[in-house]
């Protein structure tokens, strides 16, 4: 593990879709270059909504190596200088029950919905959370994209959101909407700020956080308005690494 040996003071964590690839895709080399070139300057952490196979898809499978923090499913799932620091469960939380109720109440749901395409794996089970998709996972990038642009149009997620809310009010449940495809669904407090627990504890002055889902109902929202850091929106990887480029290099 080569011990990064910027300012050990400041913490940059960053959302992974949108925010350092393109969404679902592999970073570029460019960019996990200049992710290493950051650590000589900060310490650098990844916190995504997906499972780790996912993060590591997408930024390599040395991944927890080569971050200071890897906070998978928000950090209910967390790795710390290539050390696994701890992992949450969500059936232990919710218990069965509540649990079955909620996925039978989504699979009824989107039986119902009419779709151009529907593919397979609507509901992912995670450690920390439930990923749920109308147009099921297993679709290519370009029904992937179909969906998304239809989505932006009829609302399909956010009228689910909006129902899921209606009917398991109390139930101690957050929905949030990230990607193209998907909602995740977890126990109250369970988002990204659940990564601060960790990263709290390690004293750092400043805790920069990077995402492109920071608006209401996305799933950046919370961490990028939490008081202990300070949030920056971006649109795309290359505004991320412009940013950075900007606050760390001038």
């Amino acid at each position: 593990m080569s011990e990064a040996s910027g300012d050990s003071g400041t913490l940059c964590l960053f959302d992974v879709d949108g925010t350092l690839t393109a969404a679902r895709q592999r970073v570029t080399p460019s960019m996990a270059e200049f992710l290493q070139k950051l650590r000589t300057k900060v310490r650098v952490g990844v916190v995504g909504g997906s499972d780790l196979s996912k993060i590591k898809e997408q930024l390599g499978d040395d991944v927890i190596q080569k971050m200071d923090y890897v906070f998978a499913e928000n950090g209910l799932v967390a790795y710390k200088n290539g050390q696994l620091l701890s992992v949450q469960s969500i059936q232990a939380h919710m218990g069965e029950e509540l649990l079955q109720d909620f996925i039978n109440f989504c699979l009824n749901y989107m039986a119902k919905i009419k779709l151009p395409k529907k593919r397979g794996t609507f509901i992912e089970f995670r450690n920390g959370m439930l990923n749920i998709s109308p147009i099921g996972r297993s679709c290519t990038q370009e029904e992937r994209k179909e969906f998304y642009e239809l989505d932006q149009k009829e609302k399909i997620r956010e009228k689910f959101v909006s129902i899921l809310k209606e009917e398991f009010k109390g139930k101690g449940l957050s929905f949030s909407i990230g990607g193209q495809i998907s909602i995740d669904v977890f126990p109250d407090g369970w988002d990204k700020r659940f990564c601060l627990g960790f990263a709290e504890k390690d004293n750092y002055s400043t805790i920069h956080f990077f995402g492109d889902k920071t608006k209401p109902g996305g799933n950046d929202y919370e961490i990028y308005c939490d008081p202990r850091t300070t949030g920056h929106e971006v649109s795309c990887p290359e505004e991320t690494q412009q940013l950075c480029q900007q606050l760390f290099f001038s």
